[in-house]
């Protein structure tokens, strides 16, 4: 019996892991990182395609137009999302645009800047 209990802690020991060390030169994944699609943030948590679509105007302009207007002037999605720049594209839908600066501001930076990403990939 005791030859088996000595065994058995032999292999539990023997079969613990040693944290892995990191490699040079091989990127390091950080696991608390979430992934963050700016496109499932438009047409979901953001409920942007309720006012804009990728090339024409609904309600707001559409994403290739405030992606070229953002793009012209250097501007910055980010801080008109959380209120902290002035409408660049169509100052005459901003008072339209307020009500959904309630969801904006409750989304991460990390959200935000996947958001900005994916407006900006449609300009040409």
């Amino acid at each position: 019996m005791k030859k088996i209990l000595v065994l058995l802690f032999v292999i539990t020991f023997a079969s613990c892991k040693k944290e892995a060390e990191p490699i040079e030169n091989q990127p390091q994944h950080d696991e608390s990182a979430v992934a963050v699609s700016g496109e499932e943030l438009f047409s979901g948590k953001g409920t942007c395609t309720a006012c804009h679509l990728p090339d024409q105007k609904v309600i707001g302009p559409s994403i290739a137009e405030i992606a070229k207007i953002y793009k012209e002037k250097n501007g910055s999605i980010v801080a008109f999302l959380k209120e902290e720049a002035e409408p660049i594209v169509d100052p005459s839908q901003y008072e339209t645009m307020k009500t959904n600066f309630a969801i904006t501001k409750q989304m991460s930076e990390a959200e935000l800047k996947a958001l900005e990403e994916y407006i900006l990939s449609f300009s040409k």
